[in-house]
């Protein structure tokens, strides 16, 4: 029998996986991704698959780095009631912003897709759009303004 190739990744299935890496503990792996993905979505996809999209990268970066800075042994101490209480309000402070953000993103992400559809109907390539914007170079703006303030030009 024949492995089937996973269906290509779309918008929904990327928010789903970065959902579960958000929601991480323990030791993470590419693997181990990928076997959380198969027991959420039914479909296994591989290392090369996951950090061809940045959100899916990003999020595993991130997560990793967010694991590393906690040693196990702070894991499991006892924590007090007060400290309790701050951790509640932060995480109903964080919940709140995370809600805000998810909104802002939405709006952005609509914002982008207009965008996208205007630039296509005047004919503008990918390419173009993404061209890096041309560097500042702040070193020679603050040279000819101080030429304009000696030769007392204005404006």
């Amino acid at each position: 029998m024949t492995k089937r190739r996973a269906r290509n990744l779309d918008d929904l299935a990327i928010e789903r996986i970065v959902g579960v890496l958000d929601g991480w503990s323990g030791k993470l792996s590419w693997d181990l991704l990928s076997d959380a993905i198969e027991k959420r979505l039914g479909v296994r996809y591989t290392r090369q698959a996951l950090d061809k999209h940045a959100r899916i990268k990003s999020a595993y970066q991130v997560n990793k780095t967010r694991l590393n800075k906690v040693s196990s042994p702070e894991r499991h101490q006892k924590i007090s009631a007060v400290e309790v209480g701050a951790l509640t309000e932060r995480l109903n402070r964080l919940e709140a912003e995370n809600g805000r953000l998810k909104v802002e993103n939405d709006s952005l992400l609509e914002q982008f897709v207009t965008w996208a559809y205007n630039a296509y109907l005047k004919g503008l390539t990918k390419e173009y759009l993404n061209t890096p914007l041309p560097r500042v170079d702040r070193e020679l703006t603050k040279v000819a303004s101080r030429k304009d303030v000696r030769r007392g030009d204005k404006g």
